[in-house]
């Protein structure tokens, strides 16, 4: 079970994404509160540059989403917008899983943690709002066939071990668990993500979010990237710290005294 908040700082919390409280912890309540997520709160790996502790406390990641108006990665994320939908009545399990890699390798255990909802009105759902690019609203948990989103056609299917492949659009994305996890189980996967020179949140700076339109915008070192609905992209380099500063403001809501420097000094993403 996902730790949960209080009412005052779940209203918070619905406020920065622009929801109303639902009457109840609905699929309806869900999807909404799901693709409001990704378009407010950016996928981000800045904490990991400019030095800040990580601690995987519920109270404390979503004081991170609401307070400092920041976003994060999987751990984060998730562990925030599952301890908002405890708050509002959902039922949320934790669960790890390992990202598909290059010639079918899987990464480290507790490499990414994604959840389980209940709804009031029955029927599990996969929620992931800390994947980056990724299904826009939630998929059927218990569906083995073909599930439409907007950005693709996502199935989950049975693996080994009892374990389930996440796919888009055929190809592996991630192998989830389905054994209940708790937030402090995931530390040791954080703490990796953010030393170790073979994680790549170590090796790039990444800001994105979901847009209005459907699309993604992105900010990977100083080069800043539209993605339409149909995937077409426009690329453009930000050159000052000044003009980097103005794109996390006023495209990502973050407010920096300086800009990220990448460990080994590289800025490209």
């Amino acid at each position: 079970m996902s730790e949960g908040i209080d009412a005052a700082t779940a209203d918070a919390y619905l406020r920065r994404l622009g929801v109303e409280r639902a009457g109840r912890p609905t699929s309806g309540a869900l999807r909404e509160l799901h693709l409001r997520h990704l378009r407010t709160v950016p996928f981000e790996n800045l904490s990991v540059h400019l030095g800040e502790e990580i601690v995987l406390d519920g109270k404390r990641l979503v004081d991170k989403v609401v307070g400092a108006r920041r976003g994060g990665f999987c751990y984060e994320l998730n562990g925030a917008f599952g301890a908002l939908l405890t708050a509002l009545g959902y039922d949320v399990t934790l669960l790890a899983a390992r990202v598909h890699g290059d010639e079918g390798r899987l990464g480290i255990p507790y490499d990414h943690l994604a959840l389980r909802v209940r709804t009031e009105d029955g029927g599990d759902w996969l929620a992931d709002v800390g994947f980056g690019s990724h299904f826009h609203l939630p998929p059927v948990f218990a569906e083995r066939g073909e599930q439409r989103d907007p950005v693709g056609v996502f199935r989950i299917a049975e693996a080994e071990a009892a374990d389930l492949d996440v796919l888009r659009d055929g190809r592996p994305v991630y192998r989830l668990e389905t054994r209940p996890r708790a937030l402090g189980d995931f530390t040791a996967g954080a703490w990796w993500h953010r030393t170790s020179p073979h994680s790549h949140f170590t090796r790039s700076l990444v800001c994105s979010r979901v847009t209005a339109d459907g699309g993604r915008i992105t900010l990977s070192g100083r080069r800043l990237t539209r993605t339409a609905p149909d995937g077409t992209r426009e690329e453009r380099g930000a050159g000052s710290d000044a003009e980097v500063l103005e794109i996390y403001r006023d495209e990502f809501g973050i407010v920096l005294d300086a800009v990220p420097a990448v460990r080994g000094g590289r800025t490209d993403g």
